[in-house]
């Protein structure tokens, strides 16, 4: 039997085979894969972290360093006391 080297392989090529070709892919994910992924992520991920940051949300160091960071929350985490209900 005859072993199959470049020169033999690239002789040959038949009409009726299929038509490889290289795919690009970038650390084993090809654009299609990584659209997937990207896009199951978002589906996913989006609502977790709001979900986390929902239950985090009576945290005061969640409340100073990430909430009030977003515009509009700022304002329904500010506590004022009445002048009042102050004991000094």
């Amino acid at each position: 039997m005859v072993s199959a080297t470049p020169f033999r392989l690239a002789e040959f090529k038949s009409s009726f085979g299929p038509k490889y070709q290289a795919q690009p892919h970038f650390l084993g994910f090809t654009g299609q894969s990584a659209f997937r992924i990207g896009s199951r992520l978002a589906m996913y991920g989006a609502p977790a972290i709001v979900g986390v940051l929902m239950f985090a949300s009576g945290i005061p160091r969640v409340q100073r360093d990430v909430l009030e960071k977003i515009p509009g929350m700022a304002n329904l985490f500010k506590k004022e006391i009445h002048p009042a209900d102050n004991p000094f």
